[in-house]
C-alpha cells in the first residue's frame, strides 16, 4: 500500500495529475470531483464513506464497514471526534477524513502507520512513507539526521523519529495532521495516556479483549493464516488466539545458531495443544545467515533498514509464505516492549512505593548484577528531559561499551553510544543535534521515566513493523504485529505497573490476560533465547562482502566515518558481542546511501564543518 492524501484545492489536483502515468493509480474524490486520496492499495486494505460533504476511509487493517464508517462520520462535532476512533474501531490503519471542510489525517500511537507531510506546489500533501513525498519535490538527505543514525543500539526519542529528507516531517506521537481548504496544516494531539493505576486483575482482562480483538480482525473472513511461533510468551499467546480463528494455522519456527536455546522444545509443546494447526521448523543451513544480500536490488527508501542484519531471512521467508499460499502472517513483535517492565519504572516505582521499590531494586540487583554505585546514582537523578537529551547524553557518547550493563538505566533512557569508527566531525555533530533537539523538544512522552521509555521502545517496534511489512509485501505478505495495535497498547498502559515488577514473575500482566487461553505449562516459561552466535556466525560467513562495503564508503566520502578502523573491526571480531552492535546502525545507513536512486540530490561531499 502507498497513498498521497490531498486538499480541497488546485495545488492538491495538480498533485495527484503528476502521478496519473503511472499503472495501477487509485483515485478517491472529494465531493467537489478532486482527488482527495491517490496512491496504490488492495480493495481488503481500505474501506470508505460519504455523508454529504464529509468522507472517512480506513486504511490498513480494520474491520471497518462502509455503513458504520458512514454512521461515523455523520455523527462527528467536528474533527476533534476523531479523537476516539481507535477506541471503537480494533485493528491498525490509518484514518483519513473530512470534516466541515478540514482534511484530517492521523495514523497509529506505534508508527506501525505512521504519517508524513510535506508542502508540494504549495499545499500540504501527506503520505504514508516519507520517500515518496521527497520524489514529488526532489528533496535531498539531511546529513546531520543522517549522522545520528549511527548511535547504537538507536538514536534517543526524538530524533529516532526525525525525517531523513529534507522538507518532510513525521507526525509527532498521538497527533493529527489538519489541512485546511487553503492547504495550510496544523498538528492536534489527539492521544492522552490512561493513568497507569489499573490493577491486574482488572488490566489483565482488558488487555486479553484487547489483544482478542486485534488478532480476530487479523482471521476476519480468512480460512487460514501463518503466523511465528518461537515458543516465547509473545508469539505463543498470538497463535493461541489466532488457532480459534481459522481453519488452518500455520506455525513457523526459525531455528538459531545458539546450541542451547530451547525454543524449539516450547513450540513444539504450544503446537501440539493447538487445534487446526501444523509447525514448520526453518532449519538455519536452509536460509541465509545475518548480513547476507545487504545491497539488495529492490530497496525500501524511507530511512536506514532496521533490521539490516537479517533482511535476507526476512525475505526468504515471505518468498516461502508465498509459495505455500500463505498471504497474511502474524508475529508477536511489540510483547516484550508492552509487558517487560522497563527499568526506568522502577526509578518511578521507588518514588511511589518506596519500600516496594527497594524490594525490586535488590531482587533485580542480584539478578542483573548491577553495580551499587551507578544504580544509587541513577536512581537518585533528577536531571529534567531536555537536560539528559541536550547533555548528558552526548557526554557519554564515545565512553566504552562494556559498562553498560553495570546499572539498570541512564536518565531517560539506556546508555547511548557512538561507534569507535565513527570520526570526530560525526561526533561533533550529533552532539549539536541532541543540544539543538532539546532545545525545541523540552518534554518527554510522559512524565515518568518508566513509561517515557515504553513508549519509545513501542514505537520503535512498530517502525520495524512497517518496515518490514514493506518489505514482505513485494512477496504478496503482509506480516501484523497484534500487540501494537492502539487498543492493545492502550490496555498496556492503563496497567498499575506496580503490579507488574516482580523480580520473580515473567510478563506477569500477559501471563494473567493468557491464562485459560495459553496452556499453564507455556505460560510458565522463563528461558529467553540469545541471538549474538547468529551475528558472529554472519559476520564470519559475509566478512569479505562486508569489507568491501569499507572501499568506497559513502559515508567515509561524508566524512562520518573512519572506514580503515571499520575494516580493523570486522577483521577483529571482539569476544563481547555489545560491541559489535553498532555495527547495525553503520551498515543500514550505508546501504541505504548507495541504494539512492540515480538523480537524487546527494548530501555535501562531506559533513559540515569537517576537515
Amino acid at each position: 500500500m502507498r497513498f498521497f492524501v490531498v486538499p480541497d484545492d488546485a495545488a492538491g489536483e495538480a498533485v495527484v495529475s503528476s502521478l496519473r502515468g503511472r499503472a495501477g493509480l487509485r483515485i478517491v474524490q472529494h465531493e467537489s470531483g478532486r482527488p482527495w486520496i491517490a496512491g496504490w492499495w488492495r480493495d481488503e486494505e481500505m474501506a470508505w464513506a460519504a455523508v454529504g460533504r464529509r468522507r472517512i476511509a480506513i486504511l490498513g487493517m480494520a474491520a471497518a464497514a462502509p455503513r458504520w464508517l458512514a454512521g461515523y462520520v455523520a455523527a462527528l462535532n467536528g474533527p476533534g471526534g476523531l479523537d476516539g476512533l481507535s477506541r471503537e474501531l480494533p485493528g491498525s490503519f490509518h484514518a483519513v477524513a473530512v470534516v466541515d471542510g478540514v482534511v484530517c489525517v492521523q495514523g497509529s500511537l506505534s508508527t506501525v502507520r505512521e504519517v508524513f507531510h510535506g508542502r508540494v506546489l504549495d499545499t500540504t500533501v501527506a503520505a504514508d512513507r516519507p520517500d515518496t513525498l521527497a520524489a514529488l519535490t526532489g528533496a535531498g538527505v539531511r546529513e546531520d539526521l543522517l549522522a545520528t543514525r549511527l548511535i547504537a543500539p538507536a538514536p534517543p526519542w526524538p530524533l529516532e523519529e526525525r525525517c531523513l529528507w529534507k522538507g518532510v516531517h513525521a507526525l509527532p506521537p498521538g497527533c493529527r495532521l489538519e489541512i485546511d481548504p487553503g492547504g495550510r496544516s496544523r498538528i492536534r494531539h489527539w492521544f492522552h495516556p490512561p493513568a497507569p493505576t489499573l490493577p491486574l486483575a482488572d488490566g489483565a482482562h482488558r488487555v486479553r479483549e484487547a489483544l482478542r480483538d486485534a488478532v480476530a480482525v487479523r482471521a476476519h473472513g480468512r480460512m487460514t493464516l501463518s503466523a511465528d511461533l518461537s515458543g516465547g510468551m509473545d508469539s505463543t499467546s498470538v497463535c493461541f488466539l489466532a488457532a480459534g480463528k481459522v481453519k488452518r494455522l500455520v506455525t513457523v519456527l526459525h531455528e538459531g545458531a545458539d546450541q542451547g536455546s530451547d525454543d524449539a522444545r516450547w513450540a513444539e509443546l504450544a503446537a501440539t495443544a493447538m487445534p487446526n494447526t501444523e509447525l514448520v521448523v526453518h532449519g538455519r543451513r536452509a536460509f541465509p545467515l545475518n548480513f547476507a544480500g545487504l545491497l539488495a536490488d529492490d530497496p525500501d527508501l524511507e530511512a536506514p533498514f532496521p533490521a539490516i542484519r537479517v533482511r535476507a531471512v526476512l525475505q526468504e521467508q515471505a518468498r516461502r509464505l508465498a509459495a505455500a499460499g500463505l498471504t497474511r502472517h502474524l508475529t508477536g513483535h511489540g510483547g516484550d516492549e508492552l509487558f517487560h517492565p522497563t527499568p526506568g519504572y522502577l526509578y518511578d516505582l521507588v518514588r511511589r512505593r518506596p519500600l516496594q521499590g527497594i524490594r525490586q531494586v535488590r531482587a533485580n540487583r542480584a539478578i542483573y548484577r548491577w553495580a551499587t554505585g551507578p544504580t544509587i546514582r541513577e536512581l537518585l537523578d533528577r536531571t529534567s528531559f531536555s537536560r539528559w537529551l541536550g547533555r548528558n547524553v552526548g557526554r557519554t557518547l564515545d565512553e566504552p561499551i562494556r559498562g553498560v550493563n553495570s546499572t539498570p538505566l541512564s536518565g531517560w533512557g539506556i546508555a547511548y553510544r557512538m561507534p569507535g569508527w565513527a570520526t570526530p566531525d560525526a561526533m561533533a555533530s550529533v552532539r549539536r543535534t541532541l543540544r539543538e533537539t532539546a532545545d525545541a523538544v523540552a518534554e518527554p512522552l510522559s512524565d515518568l521515566r518508566g513509561r517515557h521509555m515504553m513508549l519509545q521502545s513501542v514505537r520503535c517496534a512498530g517502525a520495524l513493523m512497517r518496515r518490514t511489512s514493506r518489505l514482505s509485501a513485494r512477496y504478496g505478505v503482509t506480516i501484523e504485529a497484534p500487540f501494537l495495535d492502539d487498543q492493545v497498547v492502550e490496555a498496556a498502559l492503563a496497567l498499575d505497573y506496580a503490579d507488574c515488577m516482580a523480580a520473580d514473575r515473567y510478563k506477569p500482566a500477559l501471563v494473567e490476560a493468557m491464562r485459560g487461553i495459553v496452556p499453564d505449562a507455556n505460560l510458565g516459561r522463563r528461558s529467553k533465547a540469545e541471538f549474538s552466535a547468529d551475528v558472529y556466525a554472519g559476520l564470519r560467513r559475509h566478512r569479505d562482502e562486508l569489507l568491501e562495503l569499507c572501499d568506497g564508503m559513502r559515508l567515509a566520502d561524508l566524512g562520518l566515518v573512519d572506514a580503515t578502523a571499520l575494516r580493523a573491526t570486522l577483521l577483529n571480531l571482539p569476544p563481547f558481542s555489545l560491541r559489535l552492535m553498532p555495527l547495525l546502525g553503520t551498515f543500514a545507513c550505508e546501504v541505504w546511501l548507495r541504494s539512492m536512486p540515480a538523480g537524487t540530490p546527494e548530501a555535501p561531499a562531506r559533513l559540515k564543518g569537517s576537515r
